[in-house]
């Protein structure tokens, strides 16, 4: 049997069931070992990848190789890749000295500005970034022809910055000579004013201009900036004309970034939107994983699972989190418990928000102008369906009630109508500003 020949061919079809992220994430550097007595050993980088590709994909994964060979009984993973560090014993402390990067790598370039650890091997794609992911891949292939601008919106502590510069760094990699320069809009604001207090305005546009990808975050500030504004509009327009790209991070979508001129939305609106939301349980798992392994603490499972799930929000909180389990950790020179580490957590876990259904249904109503009763009714009325739906998807999305309890508490609706209209408001958020605004304007109402 050849091994390699089988594998390529599995691969050609799981590539048509994952999304493209997906696909680059966990399936890059496998392969088929060897098969015996009708159990295929696939080969696998490391233990992260081991234990994804067997939780999430296995099932695809060995109907893919049962179709092309059918002989086969079984499918098991093995790591190909040891780390030097299981191999050699360290002799001296020196060995931690090794295992550090480069003095120069841990110094940002003032030509580029760009952190040499932001890179996509460290970057976890989950469901809540993939699109981000997979279209940042497509720029680093065509620089300036797809995708541009590109703008990434989400709350603070999601990973923006590091996916916008792990862009720059792949780009810089990959071509030598293209110009690479990324800076926060406050940088960008600062160096235009100090260039018309000098009568530089001409060295400020060209020191702009003459980059190949500019990088610009934080861009929801820009607001109120009417110069800066214009400039960056000029500063868009040259970099577009020229084939040259340009993106942007902000907390905001900008239909919502204050006083934000109609030119500039039209601008940003002509490439590509996305948006990074918070991580669900599997991606904060996977992060909570990749993070310790880089600490170089090996944390218990049953420890990294209650993190995953007590901690909801941002991957800052994440990584806030772990790094008090492991200062402690490395303090007390031993694994801690699960009750050890509750204890330890219990300050940064927010609390649960709890609400009456009636609320909800109250409080959707007033914001529509509409009687409470009639979200109850098997009416049609196209601002009742909506206003229900909304009701729907907020109880589900914000309060986690169940589809079933849904149903029962707004008419006696079955369970399926219920997960009909949380999708569909969902996927209407991507596509419609003016129903996030008004999603956003309901939930300050329960603060």
């Amino acid at each position: 049997m050849d091994t390699k020949q089988l594998w390529k061919n599995c691969l050609v079809e799981i590539e048509a069931g994952v999304s493209k992220a997906n696909f680059s994430t966990w399936f890059k550097n496998t392969s088929i070992l060897r098969e015996e007595t009708g159990v295929v050993y696939v080969g696998v980088p490391n233990e992260f990848v081991r234990d994804w590709l067997k939780n999430k994909y296995h099932k695809l994964i060995t109907k893919t190789i049962a179709d092309a060979y059918e002989n086969m009984r079984a499918v098991e993973y093995v790591i190909t890749k040891i780390e030097a560090t299981k191999q050699e014993l360290p002799k001296t402390n020196e060995i931690y000295i090794n295992k550090e990067l480069p003095l120069k790598d841990l110094y940002i370039n003032p030509d580029d500005n760009l952190n040499p650890r932001y890179r996509f091997d460290s970057f976890i794609v989950g469901s809540f970034n993939e699109l981000a992911y997979a279209a940042s891949q497509a720029i680093i292939e065509n620089p300036g022809t797809k995708y541009n601008p590109f703008f990434v919106y989400g709350g603070t502590g999601l990973g923006k910055t590091h996916l916008i510069q792990a862009i720059g760094n792949s780009i810089k990699d990959k071509y030598s000579n293209k110009k690479v320069h990324y800076l926060t809009l406050e940088k960008f604001a600062t160096d235009f004013i100090n260039s018309l207090q000098n009568n530089k305005a001409n060295s400020f546009k060209e020191k702009y201009r003459k980059y190949d990808l500019l990088i610009i975050d934080d861009i929801q500030f820009i607001g109120k900036m009417e110069k800066i504004q214009e400039e960056l509009f000029h500063t868009f327009n040259t970099f577009y004309e020229n084939n040259k790209q340009i993106i942007f991070s902000s907390d905001k979508h900008p239909n919502y970034i204050p006083e934000l001129a109609d030119r500039l939305k039209s601008r940003f609106a002509a490439g590509m939107i996305v948006d990074v939301s918070e991580p669900e349980y599997e991606s904060r798992l996977a992060i909570l994983k990749v993070k310790s392994r880089e600490l170089g603490v090996d944390l218990d499972q049953e420890i990294i699972e209650y993190v995953a799930g007590a901690i909801q929000g941002n991957i800052r909180e994440l990584e806030g989190s772990l790094n008090t389990i492991i200062c402690q950790y490395r303090l007390k020179n031993k694994p801690l418990s699960v009750s050890e580490v509750k204890n330890l957590l219990k300050n940064n876990i927010k609390p649960k928000r709890n609400v009456a259904i009636k609320d909800v249904v109250k409080t959707v109503s007033d914001y529509y102008s509409l009687e409470e009763s009639s979200v109850y009714e098997k009416t049609r009325r196209k601002e009742i369906v909506k206003a229900r739906q909304v009701v729907m998807y907020l109880l589900r999305e914000d309060f986690n009630v169940s589809y079933p309890l849904i149903g029962q508490k707004l008419g006696g609706k079955d369970h399926t109508t219920v997960i009909h209209s949380y999708l569909k408001i969902k996927a209407d958020l991507k596509n419609d500003p003016h129903l996030l605004q008004e999603l956003e304007q309901i939930r300050i109402m329960f603060k």
